[in-house]
């Protein structure tokens, strides 16, 4: 600091700031590698969100924890801990395989190793933030993803497999962006979308990976009816545009004789998108979508853009909607294999030559289940993900012209899969005759004729979302303590047709809880579980679930645990961060409009914290203070209005978490203090009803 001028350097990042204070403000500019911007600072005072006289201290939280005193073989740690490496992602050349390591203090940092010699290098370490993801841009270079304290503005950063180069890529405060498009065909760039110009619309620009660089491809000009996706070619080229329509509809425009045409407009509950625009065809307007417009699953179609014409159904189930397709960039874009999600995941593969590299799979795997979660781009290594409700991960390194498979990493390698419980699919009618899919966790010494302690758990979403069948470390930390665990893919959850989607439309909190309940009614009825001690926990649409069945049929539950969830519909809708804005008038069709007055009657009526005196057992409440989608008063008012009551509400909140725990000494808090609480109330002693 000379006189009102501050300047900031830093080598490791290439980057000089220099600017002038005046006042409140300091204007100046920033400099990155190649690039030079003007920046202009305004002075704030940060303060911590939500009412800070409300959490409870840590020592409360650590006497609620000590409840839970059994003599158990496995620890929450054991479940929730960091794995000690994950989230490998393979070189395009095969000779590195990049992942994450945890620390022996838990942080998690970015590794590379040589696949050859085995040789293994820190590449980018975890500071306050975590990387939240990285992909490979190039064989020499990395791209990875951090925000700040969870608030999900993300930026992309890169790094040079040597370390260096390492640059903030999209240096913009308060924008969140996406990588959108990889461009395999041009290793110096990669497509993202930012909402920089517009804080309420996403826009996409090409991105150097080395330099920074932007190039804006295309701009939502004010007035404009806004975007909600972009579709590239694999040279870049935006061919396809979505737009959302008079609020509730999506109209797709293709590019024809170099103008954007609507070639398709739908009510939103439908579905036509463009899964790839690279087919075995000499036509370039050929294209693989997901439709169902030709009936209630969602199917895999060759279709001609330019005509507007459907070639033909590729891939379809009588069931379950199918979307996954995955191409042989090595062969012309070939079909390898078709995947969807049915009660377990489906792969059917197609190529000759996959189907050969399957079946060797399917020998060395047997039953369980595996998929590819990487390859080299001339498709001579494959790397293999091999999971089940018993395996949290194992992942293995295929050579095809070796027929080897070589193991790379067991995650979670003290869970022994024989000491693990089976996650069993299940179906039952709803009250008004619906069929109803989701999956039963019984502890792995579970004994015909025992009655267990339940935790229903309620996905977040809710729209689109779906439980899946495969490893679910809360399931298996509940079964370990002896509970059983229910997932119901309630009436709006994704992957069972259009019909079932929508009977949920403007049921949330009603006829979608009610096939909670009845879900719970089954596995009573089943004999699996003591109706007495139903417990219901669950994260964002899960979570105002748990606050929504208290309230709704209060005599059912023995205790909740609210994570992140909604509170009350009218607050919420009021919070909602800018990049959703656009899909407002969609929010009011899925959920409720306020602007009806029937509907705003509905939300008074199913919004729990204006209805705090119906819940009549023990409620835990968990926040992230930087949670852009669910603000944390939405927490706040429930455990304000309980204790105005009398009633002590156990309230964890991290200052350094968004929607969800994604630090792991978070996660074990949480962890540890949500089965103290189950302990409490669950337990042989009974719950007893909240005074107050």
């Amino acid at each position: 600091m000379q006189n009102e001028t501050l300047t900031i350097n830093s080598g490791k990042l290439q980057m000089t700031h220099t600017g002038t204070v005046i006042g409140e403000n300091m204007e100046g500019n920033y400099k990155q590698a190649e690039q030079e911007r003007a920046l202009k600072l305004h002075k704030i005072v940060k303060e911590k969100p939500g009412n800070t006289t409300l959490p409870s201290s840590r020592e409360e939280l650590a006497r609620l924890a000590a409840l839970e005193s059994g003599n158990y073989k496995y620890s929450v740690e054991d479940y929730f801990k960091t794995p000690e490496a994950f989230s490998f992602k393979l070189s395009p050349d095969g000779k590195y395989i990049g992942y994450m390591k945890r620390r022996a203090s838990g942080e998690r940092d970015l590794y590379l190793k040589e696949v050859a010699s085995e040789k293994e290098t820190l590449l980018k370490k975890q500071e306050e933030d975590l990387i939240r993801g990285f992909a490979w841009a190039s064989k020499d270079r990395i791209v990875y993803m951090q925000d700040k304290g969870g608030d999900e503005n993300y930026h992309v950063y890169g790094v040079d497999i040597s370390g260096e180069n390492n640059l903030d890529l999209t240096p913009f405060e308060g924008v969140r962006t996406n990588i959108i498009a990889s461009l395999k065909e041009d290793k110096d760039h990669v497509i993202v979308q930012m909402n920089k110009d517009n804080l309420q619309q996403e826009e996409p620009y090409r991105l150097n990976v080395n330099s920074g660089k932007i190039t804006k491809l295309y701009t939502v000009n004010e007035g404009d009816d806004p975007v909600a996706g972009y579709d590239f070619d694999r040279e870049g080229n935006l061919r396809a545009i979505t737009r959302i329509v008079d609020g509730v509809n999506t109209e797709l425009l293709y590019k024809i004789d170099g103008e954007f045409k609507q070639i398709k407009y739908t009510d939103f509950s439908d579905s036509f998108s463009i899964a790839s625009l690279s087919v075995t065809s000499e036509n370039p307007d050929h294209a693989y979508v997901v439709s169902n417009l030709d009936g209630d699953k969602t199917e895999i179609q060759i279709y001609d853009l330019k005509l507007n014409k459907k070639i033909e159904t590729i891939f379809s189930s009588e069931t379950f909607d199918v979307s996954g397709l995955t191409l042989s960039r090595k062969r012309d874009y070939e079909i390898d294999y078709f995947s969807y999600t049915g009660e377990k995941t489906v792969v059917v593969p197609v190529s000759e030559t996959y189907k050969k590299i399957y079946g060797r799979l399917k020998e060395e795997f047997g039953d369980k289940q595996f998929y590819t979660a990487g390859r080299t781009d001339d498709e001579s290594k494959y790397m293999i993900a091999v999971t089940s409700d018993k395996i949290v991960g194992e992942y293995y390194l295929y050579d095809v012209e070796k027929d080897e498979v070589r193991l790379l990493y067991k995650l979670l390698p003290q869970l022994k899969a024989e000491e693990m419980a089976s996650m069993n699919p299940i179906t039952f009618k709803s009250r008004d005759g619906k069929t109803i899919y989701g999956y039963i966790t019984l502890p792995q010494d579970y004994k015909a004729g025992q009655q267990l302690p339940l935790i229903v758990n309620p996905h977040g979403g809710p729209q689109g979302i779906r439980d899946s069948w495969g490893f679910n470390p809360e399931a298996q930390l509940f079964a370990s303590r002896g509970y059983a665990t229910l997932h119901v893919n309630f009436r709006i959850s994704g992957g069972y047709g259009k019909e079932f989607l929508k009977a949920g439309f403007g049921e949330i909190g009603r006829k979608a809880m009610d096939d909670v309940e009845d879900g719970i009614d089954f596995v009573i009825d089943q004999g699996w579980v003591d109706k007495d001690k139903v417990a219901i926990y669950g994260g964002s649409h899960g979570g105002y679930a748990v606050l929504r069945g208290m309230t709704k049929t209060p005599e059912k539950y023995a205790c909740g645990v609210d994570y992140v969830g909604v509170s009350n519909l009218n607050t919420f809708m009021q919070t909602i961060p800018p990049y959703w804005e656009k899909y407002r008038e969609i929010m009011y069709k899925i959920w409720y409009n306020p602007d009806n007055a029937e509907e705003q009657a509905i939300m008074n009526e199913i919004s729990p914290a204006l209805h705090v005196d119906k819940i009549k057992r023990p409620l835990f409440v968990v926040q992230g203070a930087n949670d852009p989608r669910v603000n944390i008063d939405e927490a706040d008012q429930i455990v304000e209005s309980l204790r105005a009551r009398g009633v002590e509400v156990p309230y964890m909140v991290k200052y350094d978490e968004g929607h969800g725990f994604g630090k792991e000494e978070n996660r074990l808090d949480l962890y540890k203090a949500m089965m103290g609480f189950f302990a409490e109330h669950l337990k042989d002693k009974g719950a007893s009803p909240l005074k107050g």
